[in-house]
């Protein structure tokens, strides 16, 4: 499926997920049923809460959270630009503007709470945490930020699940929390999500309108339930398949596993990789325990051409990605910001040097130092 030797991610289909997948389609019931109320309910008591609502995917799981807050033209929700643009798609769907702030640096490339609190208006209803790569957000600032101005606080925890940190359970912090089970992800369904909320009400909400609204369930009617409901507020078909939750429960009990699998691969990153003058490994001063590892990035030197340093890696046959391209440079929210088009220094400097790693559970030592020698021997050409 790659053209490369050491892909960026490479997913884990065991025969244990090939069983659960066939136990499903011999079954009968496709849609979402028995096993992802299962799925919700380990994955509930991975994060340590009552209940979980499973979804179609990470940007259902965003859309359902502003949803969920009431958005409609006006209201303002402030996020980081630096992300994948789902999260200020969602915003904008749910009839808000998204704000954007800017990142702390090249050492911490999660959302800077003092920019943030810059940036919050009468209008601001929200603001959004990501956890970048998998390394938890400022949560402590950012919460007392949130209370100060009576906003709800979102997690967005595409890149975390089941991840603890000294703030606490990520996605359990906040009001809400998505998680996203992506084919590249950590927990990975090929599509999927996943959402869990504080107040156990806002969880009922939304677990309703990924159904169309509807009072009754289908799941319901099958048992006996009513086949007449009621429709009281707009809703979404948002719902995930048996087949994608049958994936998510297996890959939920291998995700400790993998977590050490990856632990160790950045572990090795950072050591062989420090050599190298003027990079920067961001996030390389925390204990490698606090972080699911989704990606390992690294922030080139000023004056690097990482365009020739990923060509030096393709013809490696090494691939390597950026995360992300910012969204406020994008030619539909530069319409869409607030004021005109807006600049974010520390965001546009870090990712106009922002390279990103090969890393999942499977890649091998040897794997990693072929990908830091192919960097070092590309390094005097292009850094």
């Amino acid at each position: 499926m790659t053209a490369f030797d050491i892909a960026l991610y490479r997913p884990h289909i065991g025969q244990a997920e090939i069983d659960a997948v066939t136990q499903v389609l011999r079954s009968g019931w496709l849609s979402s049923g028995p096993v992802t109320e299962d799925f919700e309910a380990g994955f509930a008591a991975a994060l340590g809460v009552g209940s979980a609502v499973a979804v179609s995917s990470g940007t259902a799981a965003l859309h359902l959270a502003f949803l969920s807050l009431d958005l409609g033209p006006g209201d303002e929700v402030v996020l980081p630009s630096l992300n994948f643009v789902s999260a200020a798609a969602t915003v904008a769907l749910s009839g808000a503007t998204p704000v954007f702030a800017d990142i702390k640096g090249a050492h911490d490339l999660s959302i800077d709470p003092e920019d943030a609190a810059r940036r919050i208006t009468p209008r601001t209803r929200a603001i959004v945490a990501m956890h970048y790569g998998g390394h938890p957000a400022d949560l402590t600032a950012l919460a007392r930020l949130a209370r100060t101005h009576g906003l709800a606080l979102i997690e967005d925890c595409a890149h975390a699940p089941v991840t603890d940190s000294p703030h606490g359970m990520l996605g359990t912090v906040g009001d809400i929390g998505c998680f996203s089970f992506f084919a590249t992800k950590n927990l990975a369904m090929g599509e999927g999500g996943m959402v869990v909320a504080r107040d156990p009400a806002v969880a009922d909400r939304i677990r309703r309108l990924r159904s169309h609204a509807l009072t009754v369930s289908a799941q319901q009617r099958h048992r006996g339930g009513s086949s007449l409901y009621d429709v009281d507020t707009l809703g979404l078909n948002y719902r995930p398949t048996e087949i994608g939750c049958a994936l998510g429960r297996v890959q939920l009990e291998a995700l400790p596993a993998g977590q050490v699998r990856r632990q160790e691969a950045v572990m090795m990153y950072r050591e062989q990789l420090a050599p190298l003058p003027g990079i920067t490994v961001p996030y390389a001063d925390r204990p490698v325990e606090e972080s699911a590892h989704h990606l390992f990035a690294v922030v080139l030197p000023a004056g690097t051409d990482r365009d020739a340093l990923q060509d030096k890696l393709r013809a490696a046959r090494i691939q390597s990605g950026v995360h992300y391209p910012p969204t406020h440079l994008f030619s539909a929210y530069q319409r869409r910001s607030r004021g005109g088009p807006c600049r974010l220094p520390v965001t546009e400097d870090v990712m106009a040097r922002q390279l990103s790693l090969p890393l999942h559970p499977g890649i091998g030592k040897d794997e990693v130092r072929q990908v830091v020698e192919a960097v070092s021997d590309a390094w005097p050409e292009t850094a």
